[in-house]
């Protein structure tokens, strides 16, 4: 390797894409055409850093496996920034092999974390765990702890282990300064925020408040009964009850919860499950036989009463009632959530992250886009979906991924 090329190398590695840009612009060959994507990449021109890579591994030729394998996960990595979780992951566990087949332990651990952190975008957290255990990080130069501890992190985020969260983003801090690079110190830095940002609704007794990651790991280890407004469940500490399945019954017990220990008048909810805004006799059943449905539901958790107005939730072994919900209720609250860490993401790859299908997600994008609340870039299979930080939305953090207890 020439010392254009070891320069430019560096130059990259130490976060000055400029820098390696300065040595390499004008070559075409196969090493200055992959240096030139990756440096483009980091400048934030993904269009153009996928072609120049994707030149660079036809370039290599059959003798250089290693090289045409670092192309691959290089692109990988522009997949996953650009939201395209539809990439084919079977590639970059090919390349990941071909590395540590070669003893580049380096870039095939970037590898594992490029796979780990795609999983944990769509909510597979097991697997994300037994990707990470399998490396051992003490090796590893420190971008590739930070990468590392930035994965543990999100996983413990969202399995609302926040002292393990910390831990992990603590390390991820010191990585971080030991690298040196002020992309990395500033992902470390945003996901730390995370920490510190209101991410639910606390509702109890009518009142309500925001509640941080801790807080919301604490009410679920209260005892008290929870209404989860995120995952449409009713659980104490020790059971759940799933209800996403049956939206009536979920609207009928966060009606009941919002108002404990007050009982809610049948016209209330009637309103909140059945929409109706003028009931007749046939509402009317219809409200007795959902209620009947909602005690069988919940007859390890609680039982709901008759009252003399309507009906109200009588907890058994727990002393609390609270609903914990969004920020902001919104309808497609879900698609928002993913939308709004400001990253551009494709329809495909938001039906991959919600578990819903490509036509349900398309429909709720263009009801948003209508509203004006996001909007689209590119078109076919190039357009992608974007909004700023949308206010009061938790970036996800409570939407993948089961909780303790589940």
């Amino acid at each position: 390797m020439d010392s254009l090329i070891t320069a430019a190398a560096r130059a990259l590695a130490a976060g000055d894409p400029l820098g390696a840009l300065n040595r390499v612009a004008l070559r075409e060959d196969a090493p200055a055409l992959a240096l030139r994507g990756i440096a483009m990449a980091q400048l934030g021109d993904l269009p153009r850093a996928k072609a120049l890579l994707r030149r660079a591994a036809r370039a290599f030729g059959p003798r250089e496996a290693v090289a045409r394998a670092r192309c691959i996960i290089a692109e990988a990595e522009i997949a996953l920034v650009s939201r395209d979780l539809t990439w084919p992951a079977k590639a970059l566990d090919a390349a990941r092999s071909t590395l540590e087949a070669h003893g580049d332990r380096r870039n095939a651990a970037h590898a594992r974390h490029l796979e780990a952190r795609r999983l944990i975008l769509i909510g597979r957290l097991e697997e994300a765990e037994r990707m990470l255990a399998d490396l051992d990080p003490t090796p590893l130069p420190p971008p590739a702890k930070a990468a590392y501890e930035l994965a543990v992190a999100g996983i413990a985020i969202r399995r609302l282990q926040t002292k393990a969260a910390r831990a992990a983003l603590t390390r991820a801090h010191e990585a971080a300064r030991a690298a040196d690079i002020p992309a990395l110190t500033a992902e470390v830095d945003s996901a730390s925020r995370v920490m510190s940002t209101p991410a639910a609704r606390l509702i109890a007794r009518r009142a309500e408040r925001p509640l941080l990651l801790e807080e919301v790991e604490a009410l679920l280890a209260s005892g008290a009964l929870v209404v989860d407004a995120f995952r449409h469940v009713v659980r104490d500490a020790g059971t759940v009850i799933p209800l996403a399945t049956r939206p009536v019954l979920f609207a009928l017990a966060r009606a009941l919860g919002e108002a404990w220990p007050a009982d809610v008048a049948r016209s209330t909810l009637l309103a909140r499950a059945f929409r109706a805004k003028h009931a007749d006799e046939s509402h009317r059943a219809r409200l007795r036989v959902e209620i009947g449905r909602l005690r069988v539901a919940l007859r390890t958790l609680a039982n709901v009463s008759a009252t003399k107005e309507g009906f109200a939730l009588m907890p058994g072994r727990a002393r609390e009632v609270v609903v914990l919900a969004p920020l902001v209720d919104e309808q497609y609250g879900a698609v928002l959530a993913f939308l709004a860490d400001g990253e551009a993401w494709s329809s495909s790859a938001l039906a991959l992250a919600l578990s819903a299908s490509p036509r349900t997600v398309q429909r709720a994008l263009e009801e948003l886009a209508a509203a004006g609340k996001v909007q689209s870039v590119g078109r076919g299979r190039a357009r992608r979906w974007m909004t700023p930080p949308v206010p009061g939305f938790p970036t996800t953090l409570l939407l993948p991924g089961p909780l303790p207890g589940d």
